[in-house]
């Protein structure tokens, strides 16, 4: 018999999996993402939440202290002052679970690969 995948399926069941407080900060991030990618694809990529247009636009997930924002190293790099009070590596930003998330922020980041990151579809 088939064991069940651990990964999740679809971004729903990704968040449905976590804490109820976790889960609406991920719900959050998911509407503010998708109203400013409208014509990107959802899905699960590296385990999490992912929207695509060609190639993978942004990320997001959750973590025992934080939430994970992977905008790519394109974006990171373009924001980098407005990063400044947020812990980042390459490619993402970690927002601690006791903080707001910066919805603007992330709405900016997901335009910005929208414009400089996606792939336009071939006709």
């Amino acid at each position: 018999m088939r064991q069940p995948s651990k990964t999740p399926q679809t971004v729903d069941e990704y968040i449905a999996r976590c804490a109820p407080e976790i889960q609406a900060k991920l719900h959050a991030v998911r509407i503010e993402a998708r109203s400013n990618a409208p014509q990107a694809h959802e899905k699960i990529g590296y385990g999490i939440p992912t929207l695509t247009m060609g190639k993978n636009i942004f990320h997001f997930a959750a973590f025992k202290n934080h939430i994970g924002l992977y905008p790519g190293p394109v974006a990171m790099d373009a924001f980098s002052d407005e990063l400044k009070d947020y812990r980042t590596s390459k490619g993402a930003i970690q927002i601690p679970l006791d903080q707001p998330i910066p919805y603007s922020l992330v709405a900016r980041l997901v335009r910005f690969n929208v414009e400089n990151v996606a792939i336009e579809p071939k006709k």
